[in-house]
C-alpha cells in the first residue's frame, strides 16, 4: 500500500476552483479541478 500525500493547508476547494477559472492552461485547469475534488473529500479515483 502506498503512503498518502498530505494536502496543503493553505488551499481549499473553493480557492482551487477560483484559480482554475482564471487559468488559461487547460492542463493546469484539469489538475486544479481534480485537486478540488480531493479537498472536498472525494476519492482520488473520482478526481482522476
Amino acid at each position: 500500500m502506498s503512503i498518502p500525500v498530505a494536502l496543503r493547508s493553505d488551499f481549499d476547494a473553493v480557492r482551487l476552483r477560483q484559480l482554475a477559472r482564471r487559468s488559461k492552461d487547460a492542463s493546469q485547469t484539469r489538475r486544479l479541478l481534480a485537486l478540488a475534488v480531493i479537498y472536498e473529500g472525494g476519492l482520488r479515483t473520482q478526481a482522476a
